[in-house]
């Protein structure tokens, strides 16, 4: 039997699928066993006591942790914040296992012991990230800017990384139903996204988002892990704050390092 290449009377002709961009698909689950590996070895080596970075004259700041971490796995972030003269501050909630009711009032309550009257930059690092925004919207007399660590903020949770079903486990609800109202449009303060390519837990869309989700979306070379670990993307990401922050601000963030940098490039 032949097939014929003419197409049969009335016959309906066969409309291709939508093509899928594949910035908005999952990373495999092969990416997030590489995650896991990739940060193991780098975890164990950071076992110092959790407490304020920096020195206690610069300006505050705190950094929220990702899905099943803690203040420990936020060191290396932590530390590069007060190298760049941030006064930091870990989270100081235990492990974070999802959001939950009271939670926002809770970091609320951080913020103001950490502000002290001031406001508070706020770092959030994946599922930290979305804390971050949250507590913009809510309180941005209190958040100086957010800045988003490989955070999936825009799209369906569902679709956008690949721990959506473990989050739903520990967390105890859908992932696209916390017990606060979710914002996705960006927050009324100076707002970042970090994201990558290389990224094994979130997509790279569900990171940067759309031109009104944030003021700035900027690709870092690094796994998910990388963000908060990884010493040459922390730097990247230092000097991409600095600059973000001294343009919506008018005058540099911090001082100390800064100055040093400035001179070394003849500025």
């Amino acid at each position: 039997m032949f097939w014929s290449r003419n197409k049969s009377v009335g016959a309906t002709a066969t409309v291709p699928p939508p093509a899928i961009d594949p910035d908005t698909i999952a990373p495999s689950g092969w990416h997030r066993t590489r995650e896991f590996f990739w940060q193991l070895p780098r975890n164990l080596t950071h076992w110092e006591k959790v407490e304020p970075k920096g020195r206690k004259s610069g300006p505050p700041a705190i950094v929220l942790p990702g899905f099943m971490s803690t203040d420990r796995s936020t060191q290396q972030l932590r530390r590069a914040l007060a190298r760049h003269g941030w006064r930091v501050h870990p989270w100081g909630l235990g492990m974070n296992k999802g959001a939950r009711a009271g939670l926002l009032e809770e970091l609320e309550a951080r913020l103001d012991m950490i502000g002290g009257g001031n406001k508070v930059m706020v770092v959030g690092w994946s599922l930290g990230g979305l804390y971050a925004r949250e507590l913009a919207h809510r309180y941005p007399d209190k958040v100086r800017a957010v800045a988003t660590l490989a955070s999936p903020f825009c799209g369906d949770l569902k679709t956008n990384n690949n721990v959506r079903w473990l989050y739903e486990r520990v967390a105890g609800h859908d992932v696209n139903e916390p017990p606060f109202e979710r914002f996705e449009h960006k927050p009324p303060v100076p707002t970042m996204a970090f994201w990558s390519r290389k990224d094994g837990i979130v997509a790279p869309h569900a990171a940067r988002g759309e031109e009104n989700h944030c003021d700035c979306a900027i690709e870092i070379d690094t796994h998910h892990m990388g963000f908060a670990i990884w010493r040459p993307a922390l730097s990247q990401i230092m000097r991409h704050m600095h600059d973000f922050l001294h343009e919506h601000e008018g005058a540099p963030p911090t001082k100390g390092m800064w100055r040093k940098r400035d001179r070394i490039r003849g500025r």
